[in-house]
């Protein structure tokens, strides 16, 4: 591995290189940030902030940590056993390990989101005056899974540890900036919730495939989460005209 910063600079593929694994470390970010912003949404007020920042202050070590360790990550992709016809290596049980995590959480939140009443079970962990410190260990669950999930991905582009870790910065940077938005954006209605949980549900599926050996086009999964994003935006758009209408036809009704 060459760690030279003068070759970004002086070698077009390697702007280029930078430039896609940036994109795509980004994206990959947003997966995490999603569930992240969930699951501090379901802090007290004033402790949201500080979990958001530390959720993503642990992706960000994770993920220098993992690229200092390149050849253990490598060593990852090893076939560990073999069973209904298919080999699994660490990487692929992982995946399919927070796969689950990721269906379960979403599943019990969806559950919780439709029968409020649910949040006096004592199972539920996702129920709004959960811990810190329980919120902090489920992000560090899934901050593993994605880390790894986004190291891998930039070992497989590029062979120069600059751009790896250029990439991973600016990405955990953006996820940084995009957290406060991104979770008043979450728990503003019920739909956007549900619509947020339906993506964990979906990446969490997408996970388990992968576990699997399945190969899922990232350009499908987030062309689909985009066209439902933009979908969900109008909606909560015609709504709040609808409330601006109604609002200004009260104040005309009350002058008159």
């Amino acid at each position: 591995m060459l760690f030279d910063f003068v070759a970004i600079f002086q070698d077009p593929a390697a702007w280029a290189a930078l430039v896609t694994l940036i994109v795509m470390e980004v994206v990959l970010g947003i997966d995490n940030l999603i569930f992240i912003s969930i699951l501090t949404n379901k802090l007290p007020e004033h402790q949201r902030a500080m979990a958001r920042r530390v959720g993503i202050g642990l992706a960000l070590g994770m993920r220098l940590a993992l690229l200092g360790a390149i050849s253990w990550i490598i060593g990852l992709n090893a076939v560990v056993f073999s069973a209904f016809g298919s080999d699994f290596s660490w990487r692929e049980l992982i995946l399919i390990a927070g796969g689950l995590f990721l269906v379960w959480k979403a599943t019990q939140e969806i559950s919780h989101t439709v029968d409020p009443s649910l949040a006096h079970n004592e199972f539920d962990t996702g129920r709004v005056g959960m811990t810190f410190g329980a919120a902090i260990f489920q992000i560090v669950l899934l901050d593993l899974v994605f880390s790894i999930d986004s190291i891998l991905t930039a070992i497989g582009m590029t062979d120069i540890l600059a751009i790896m870790y250029i990439a991973v910065i600016t990405a955990v940077l953006v996820m940084l900036l995009a957290a406060e938005p991104l979770a008043n954006f979450i728990k503003k209605s019920p739909s956007v919730i549900m619509l947020a949980l339906g993506f964990l549900l979906m990446i969490g599926m997408v996970l388990i495939a992968e576990g699997f050996g399945a190969h899922v086009p990232k350009g499908y999964i987030y062309a689909a989460m985009s066209f439902s994003a933009a979908v969900g935006g109008l909606n909560l758009w015609a709504r709040s005209r609808a409330a601006a209408a109604a609002r200004k036809a009260e104040a005309i009704a009350g002058e008159g």
